[in-house]
């Protein structure tokens, strides 16, 4: 069995509060669960409007799916969001 788990900074500009900001993130993250069937919450920055800390988990019985997927999340958000930025992101697999 292996656990991966993906950390992404994102950035959210033009959010101009915690409402928006939130609004912004709900589809997001639905979609990801819904695209990729990722664990998806917010665990960091919970109250910067222009920032937000997603972890992302996927467990697997195949080391190389797993890190496959995750990687496949960071660019579909890539490419599909235009309004988030991808500061950083962080894999790790247990």
């Amino acid at each position: 069995m292996v656990i991966g788990l993906l950390t992404l900074h994102l950035q959210l500009p033009g959010c101009s509060s915690l409402k928006e900001k939130r609004s912004r993130l709900r589809p997001l993250i639905a979609r990801m669960h819904r695209e990729f069937n990722v664990s998806v919450a917010e665990v960091d920055g919970l109250d910067a409007w222009k920032d937000a800390i997603l972890a992302c988990a996927l467990v697997s019985n195949d080391r190389g799916h797993t890190q496959r997927s995750l990687q496949k999340v960071v660019h579909w958000i890539e490419a599909s969001w235009p309004d988030v930025t991808v500061l950083e992101d962080e894999f790790e697999l247990i």
